[in-house]
């Protein structure tokens, strides 16, 4: 009721019906967890606030479904399991720039001129600089660590590792802030080893190996 007495405050003060509840880990629910979602949905229902629930998780969560779907839990799917969508990581030089202007474009506080990019690199940002315009450097330098290191399947790298590196040229390059500072192949090529991309693809390759008959 908590939670319900929540959204339903948050609808009143922004004017809408519509609610969008991102619920994650989910594959670590229990059947009375979903029960109670599906309350919470129906609750909401009832006095016209559309919920619209992302269930975010490992792939065991498609075994969850299943398992509902066998337990003919059909309430439980219907609301809240109606679509499969994949989730994959940055696969290409435009999903790196589309990420990177994540860090370009967006303020805090959101009326200010503070994007997370000048908050480390001011001067840079004040002449120019832009993080997008590094989309390629930072994805060959992932893309060189990805073949030499012969790790399988095609490139795809992890938002965390994706993450990491950019905070460790943020970072790195903070120390270096000037006008016509912009960080180099050497110093994207050093955030990419340092960020833990090949230990952690070796990981799962190596769970993967010993899970197959």
């Amino acid at each position: 009721m908590r939670l319900i007495n929540k959204i339903k405050e948050a609808c009143s003060r922004n004017g809408s019906g519509t609610v969008v509840l991102f619920c994650d880990e989910a594959q670590r629910y229990d059947e009375n967890e979903y029960e109670w979602l599906r309350d919470v949905h129906d609750h909401l229902d009832r006095i016209q606030i559309r919920l619209f629930t992302f269930l975010v998780g490992q792939q065991e969560l498609m075994a969850v479904k299943t398992a509902l779907q066998h337990a003919r839990k059909t309430q439980i799917v219907a609301r809240l399991m109606v679509e499969e969508l994949a989730f994959h990581g940055v696969r290409n030089v435009n999903d790196v720039a589309t990420c990177l202007a994540g860090y370009d474009q967006t303020r805090f506080p959101r009326a200010s001129d503070w994007s997370f990019t000048r908050f480390y690199l001011r001067q840079a940002v004040d002449n120019g600089y832009l993080l997008g315009n590094d989309a390629a450097l930072l994805w060959n330098g992932f893309a060189a660590l990805h073949h030499k290191h012969g790790l399988p399947g095609e490139l795809e790298i992890p938002m965390d590792s994706f993450a990491r590196s950019v905070e460790i040229v943020l970072k790195e390059g903070e120390l270096r802030d000037a006008a016509h500072f912009r960080p180099d192949t050497a110093m994207w090529s050093l955030a990419v080893r340092s960020c833990g991309y090949v230990q952690s693809r070796q990981a799962v390759s190596s769970e993967l190996l010993a899970a197959t008959p």
